[in-house]
């Protein structure tokens, strides 16, 4: 987005991608059909960045979701609103985004230097004069960051551009994974692979004080949690175990149901099923999988019949239907995460351009600043917005590039 913009707007652009082609990491987003952005208003939208959102609401101002679905659907990508405002490619998969991208930006002159990693920048005086790649050295007027940050390695986004930056005078906002799987403490967890509790709602809890909750869909992996819910909350999660908190999930498993109508519900069950066995009782209230966990975890024998349960084992059974916990030892590596937290720190940046305060001529783009929000098409819209109006600033009037203004790739094109 950046690099095509610029030359539309009349700038000589060089894009320099280290990987063999551009967009690798765009093309599995949205587990491969590419959520581009979502229909949320202005001020929802901006809240799901947290406290870092609101640096973002010029370039949203500039070129925001309906900007972006009108111009994909320009490069013939047809597009669908879905569930919680989510837009996707209609019919099509994420490789289609990406080709129709790099079509665009080749009808719109850039050259494309792919294989090519960017190893330093140019630097005289407080400005950038380039970039230096290996041997060659390449002049320009200005030049574009979009390396992307450190999540999914392996197509690229290795967080080379955090040391670009750091070279530049800015700082960098420690990068960690970010809508990534939690590991947990949950016994022999590996007999709950696979299972996918959907429309419950879960508590962060981060030494010992709630932090968020989440509402919708997770799943049980052999290393611990996954799914919708954990990823919202993982954010913090990392955070809380890096500062060496004790992290815990707390999972309403009957969020429609008050502690009251639970025990009702509870009771009416056990009467009328007394003589079942509770391992068998339970089947109404919990998944299979389940069952044996709720039991060894109230020390019930699983044999035991319906009517044989106390008042305050029926009490212990709702409290645990109303407040699962789920110890977190851990989060899964940056091969596993969506996007990365941290990164450089927007206080360096100008909002309004994408401009280096510290550094003339240099812009930033994308997830290599410190901006991170929840699932549903926000990070990507975020990218594509900051890197439209780098692009654009880096090609204002007064700046004329020499032979291409750089667009550093050293992974692909910012794309979450």
């Amino acid at each position: 987005m950046a690099a095509g913009q610029a030359a539309q707007s009349g700038a000589a652009v060089q894009l320099i991608e280290k990987m063999p082609r551009s967009g690798r990491k765009l093309s599995i987003t949205g587990k491969g059909r590419c959520n581009l952005t979502n229909v949320a208003e202005l001020g929802d939208f901006i809240g799901h960045f947290g406290a870092t959102g609101l640096f973002l609401r010029p370039a949203f101002s500039r070129f925001f979701s309906g900007e972006l679905m009108a111009f994909m659907e320009g490069q013939g990508v047809p597009l669908v609103t879905e569930r919680g405002g989510r837009v996707f490619l209609l019919g099509g998969k994420a490789p289609e985004v990406v080709k129709a991208l790099v079509r665009w930006v080749a009808r719109s002159g850039v050259d494309f230097r792919c294989h090519q990693r960017v190893d330093g920048l140019l630097l005289n005086e407080g400005r950038v004069d380039g970039v230096c790649c290996g041997r060659d050295v390449i002049r320009a007027d200005a030049v574009v960051l979009a390396t992307g940050g450190a999540s999914y390695p392996a197509t690229g986004s290795t967080g080379d551009g955090y040391a670009l930056a750091q070279s530049a005078g800015h700082t960098v906002i420690t990068p960690r994974p970010a809508l990534v799987p939690l590991e947990t403490a949950i016994p022999k967890a590996g007999r709950l692979d696979g299972l996918v509790l959907r429309n419950v709602r879960a508590e962060l809890h981060v030494a010992g004080q709630k932090h968020r909750e989440a509402f919708g869909e997770m799943a049980f992996a052999p290393f611990g949690v996954t799914g919708p819910v954990i990823l919202g909350l993982s954010g913090e999660a990392v955070d809380g175990l890096r500062a060496k908190q004790a992290v815990e999930l707390v999972v309403d498993l009957k969020p429609a149901l008050s502690v009251e109508k639970l025990t009702r519900r509870v009771q009416r069950d056990l009467e009328a099923r007394a003589d079942e066995p509770l391992r068998s009782l339970l089947r109404g209230l919990l998944p299979q999988p389940l069952v044996g966990l709720c039991l060894t975890q109230l020390k019930i024998p699983s044999h035991r019949p319906g009517r044989s349960l106390s008042a305050d084992d029926r009490g212990r059974l709702v409290d645990w239907l109303k407040a699962f916990r789920i110890g977190v030892t851990g989060h899964r590596p940056f091969e596993e995460a969506i996007i990365t937290a941290g990164g450089v720190d927007t206080s360096g940046v100008d909002p309004d351009r994408m401009a280096s305060r510290l550094c003339d001529g240099l812009y930033l783009a994308g997830e290599l600043l410190d901006l991170q929000a929840d699932t549903g098409g926000y990070n990507l819209q975020a990218a594509f917005s900051t890197g439209w109006v780098a692009g654009r600033s880096a090609a204002e009037p007064g700046i004329v590039p020499q032979p291409g203004g750089c667009f550093a790739g050293g992974g692909p094109l910012p794309t979450r």
